[in-house]
């Protein structure tokens, strides 16, 4: 039986043209900004992972049913309701997110209508956490 393939993936597309074409002038403004963020706390580069998620370094996962592939480390992504931030779980995550601000959490992400509505600092805090987490889980 064929493995299907990650439908996020790794792409060379331009980070820049991909945030000069969204649409709304504060998303865009604030994508900016999160780049600049994510960017300081995870020492990595921008790069576009499928055709619309912003990306901030790699890492390897395999689980145990055999499935495996490549991911970033933390990303983000301007979407048309919400800019949507990947944060992966931690010990501690429900409390930070309380700290957030003005956010709609999920499972795998957290929506935010805009930055001005979150603390930036507890942000960092928490792709920082997120970070180690994944390096600890997948032994990087």
């Amino acid at each position: 039986m064929a493995k299907s393939k990650n439908k996020t993936a790794a792409t060379t597309k331009s980070v820049d043209d991909f945030i000069a074409a969204v649409d709304d002038e504060a998303k865009r403004d604030d994508s900016y900004e999160l780049i600049k963020i994510f960017k300081d706390v995870t020492g990595e580069n921008a790069t576009m992972w499928g055709p619309s998620i912003v990306g901030f370094g790699t890492y390897h996962y395999k689980y145990e049913s055999g499935r495996e592939g490549d991911m970033p480390l933390a990303a983000f992504s301007p979407r048309k309701n919400a800019l949507v931030l990947y944060i992966t779980n931690f010990d501690g995550k429900e409390e930070m997110q309380k700290k957030l601000g003005k956010v709609k959490p999920s499972k795998g992400c957290v929506y935010v209508k805009k930055l001005e509505d979150i603390d930036t600092g507890v942000l960092k805090k928490m792709i920082t956490a997120s970070v180690k987490s994944i390096k600890k889980g997948f032994g990087r």
